[in-house]
């Protein structure tokens, strides 16, 4: 039986290594993209590189499509056994200072980062409670921990912005409230952290590349029966030493 695994912003960046990680392990993936010119291009990588690859465009600000890509997954599979809530953006106003937030730029940050996350959720959870054992993961940022941020003795100590971190935050308690809801289903919600990789969403700055990120998000997404649900797991901070993964606190 075919494993299908659907991917929101996976034309670029985390979320196309993501799908390239899954279609090797022989799930069929369906790649979200706004862009339909971007999604077909990436869906013929992926083909390219032996992956059972379908595009579906979805844009996840806007209702219509996600609907529309909700009744294609059930026409072609009838069941969806992965959602990766990976589509997300980053803005920022003046030098990023909360206190030069404005209100456009947040709206436009949660729209595809929080509302949009619930909005595809909620239209494609029904094809998941009819998985064996349905996942959901939530691409969130070590920059939506709270206790990560406000430690002062921690690598973002000296970071202070409202629009990404708070959408972060937002996402996180999303997870945890979904991981709630599901507890007594085989559906397990956890969100991820890939750790600051090169994308674009950073202008390619970051120290890990967008597989290692992806990484993440494929260990979620393929956790076992008695694998934890309702955590923020992923890349760890270290000053020395090998890379090293596991919870985050909230």
């Amino acid at each position: 039986m075919t494993t299908t695994a659907l991917i929101t912003g996976a034309n670029k960046g985390i979320g196309l290594e993501t799908a390239r990680l899954l279609g090797a392990r022989g799930m069929t993936v369906l790649v979200g993209a706004r862009d339909a010119g971007r999604g077909q291009q990436a869906e013929r990588a992926l083909r390219a590189g032996g992956a059972d690859a379908r595009f579906v465009q979805l844009d996840v600000t806007d209702e219509a499509s996600v609907l529309r890509a909700a009744k294609w997954v059930e026409a072609e599979f009838g069941v969806l056994d992965i959602l990766i809530n990976n589509a997300g953006i980053a803005r920022g106003d003046g030098d990023g200072r909360p206190s030069q937030t404005t209100q456009p730029t947040l709206r436009e940050v949660y729209e595809t980062n929080v509302f949009g996350v619930v909005a595809v959720t909620n239209a494609m959870l029904p094809l998941l409670l009819r998985a064996p054992a349905g996942r959901i993961v939530n691409v969130s940022s070590e920059v939506g921990s709270i206790a990560s941020m406000t430690d002062p003795d921690g690598p973002m100590a000296g970071m202070a912005s409202v629009p990404y971190p708070s959408s972060k935050s937002a996402l996180n308690m999303v997870t945890a409230m979904y991981a709630k809801e599901l507890r007594d289903t085989p559906v397990k919600v956890n969100a991820a952290n890939p750790g600051y990789c090169a994308t674009d969403l950073n202008g390619h700055s970051g120290f890990r590349a967008p597989e290692q990120g992806a990484e993440v998000s494929v260990h979620l997404a393929t956790l076992p029966a008695d694998g934890p649900s309702g955590v923020l797991w992923g890349h760890l901070w270290t000053t020395d030493g090998p890379e090293a993964y596991g919870v985050l606190p909230w």
